[in-house]
């Protein structure tokens, strides 16, 4: 796993707003502050292709739930959950986002730990 996260900045601001907002759990705050902490900062023409970030298409595996799921993650505005659209500070993107494909993450989610693998990270242009 990666010992950093890398997101834009514009990113890098809106997890920071949304910690501000206190938008999440306790054990979450924590866990994005001090992600935060270390994060490596790009430009998005700088970002590598593998990485979580908006307007990606990203395979997960729970580890802890035993299942596999494709999320697209969209800026907050254009959130449609029955179009598999979520937000990108949503619960489950907030747990990946800046992360590589490849790594597992054992994330504090509300209703408790749970450890997931990012299979696949694809553009997606909506």
């Amino acid at each position: 796993m990666s010992d950093y996260i890398t997101v834009t900045t514009g990113i890098y601001d809106a997890i920071k707003d949304t910690l501000r907002r206190k938008k999440v759990s306790i054990g979450e705050e924590k866990r994005l502050a001090e992600e935060l902490r270390k994060a490596k900062q790009v430009r998005r023409r700088d970002l590598p292709a593998d990485i979580v970030t908006v307007n990606r298409k990203v395979t997960l595996k729970d580890h802890t739930q035993d299942f596999e799921h494709e999320y697209i993650f969209v800026p907050s505005t254009r959130e449609k959950l029955k179009k598999n659209k979520h937000s990108i500070l949503s619960n489950i993107a907030l747990a990946v986002v800046g992360y590589k494909v490849g790594d597992i993450i054992d994330w504090p989610f509300r209703e408790g730990e749970r450890k997931i693998e990012i299979v696949k990270v694809e553009a997606w242009e909506g």
